[in-house]
């Protein structure tokens, strides 16, 4: 069962006891409001899925999904009233949770394009070419369980990082050579580091870098969202001659997730979103360094 401060609950349903509830939900998002056909709604497979239901204060029924007996997600529905409020990230948060207990290696969905971000920062990545399903574009995802997911392009590097700073609690370390231009100036990735500077609560962002005039030189708008909250961002540079020598580069955040590349100027690397012992590790690696590092001040200071 999971609580949010939105006023909803989600939790794990019994198709049998509440298929009204489930079906109601659908019917409105899918069968109404994007017209796609009953009988593709309803596919008689959901007696052997899994499924999860969102309620608000009142015992309405507000959201839906379901979870296959091989792993795939589907059905991820949300009311219209209640959509950007928490509700999909919970009900997909719990479909994951259901997934590991059943010992599933992955999870796989058909993603409508417009929701691609939303997946991405949950740690889902594209698999195979987009189609055409009921009429609407969607896109095949893909999310490991066990172990670190692959990352192959600046697309997966994205969606990585967004992730892993919308995992973040109230501390998010990065350790990159020059802010990594196409990564951290992309602005989905800007976003969510805006989001966690302001949620409030003590949030803290250590970058540490191995080329400090590089942003400056090409205006890294990171550098000007930093400059508007100093008391979030803090900046280093690298100065002893063995730390300038480690050529990878990683974020890890205290929501146990981390994005680790072996070569910092590549994209290939290995994420995950819940893996607290290796995000630990790589931010008790960061910390140390951090330490013997200068303080880069002129950053606050930049007119940009």
């Amino acid at each position: 069962m999971n609580r949010d401060g939105d006023g909803f609950m989600v939790v794990a349903a019994e198709y049998a006891a509440d298929c009204e509830a489930l079906h109601a939900v659908c019917e409105q998002v899918f069968v109404r409001g994007q017209q796609v056909p009953p009988a593709l709604e309803r596919d008689g497979r959901d007696a052997d899925c899994r499924h999860v239901l969102a309620r608000d204060a009142n015992g309405a029924a507000i959201g839906t999904g379901r979870l296959s007996p091989e792993g795939r997600i589907g059905r991820m529905a949300v009311l219209p009233a209640w959509r950007h409020r928490g509700v999909g990230a919970e009900m997909l948060a719990t479909l994951v949770a259901q997934a590991r207990d059943a010992d599933l290696a992955a999870v796989t969905l058909h993603a409508q394009v417009d929701a691609l971000a939303f997946y991405r920062r949950h740690g889902f990545v594209e698999v195979g070419d987009r189609f055409v399903e009921a009429g609407i574009v969607h896109q095949g995802m893909r999310r490991r369980l066990a172990g670190p997911q692959p990352v192959v392009d600046r697309e997966g590097a994205v969606a990585a990082t967004v992730a892993i700073v919308a995992g973040a609690r109230r501390r998010l370390w990065i350790h990159t050579r020059e802010l990594d231009p196409g990564l951290y100036d992309h602005p989905q990735v800007l976003e969510a580091l805006r989001a966690l500077a302001t949620r409030g609560g003590g949030v803290e962002i250590q970058v540490l870098l191995h080329d400090a005039a590089a942003p400056q030189r090409a205006h890294a708008p990171l550098l000007s969202l930093a400059q508007r909250l100093p008391s979030i961002f803090a900046f280093r540079e690298v100065d002893d001659p063995v730390d300038r020598a480690y050529v990878a580069a990683f974020v890890t955040s205290d929501g146990g997730g981390y994005y680790h590349r072996g070569l910092g100027h590549r994209f290939d690397g290995e994420t995950e979103t819940a893996a607290p012992a290796r995000a630990r590790q790589l931010a008790d690696a960061f910390r140390p360094v951090w330490e013997r590092s200068r303080p880069v001040g002129e950053l606050r200071a930049l007119g940009l």
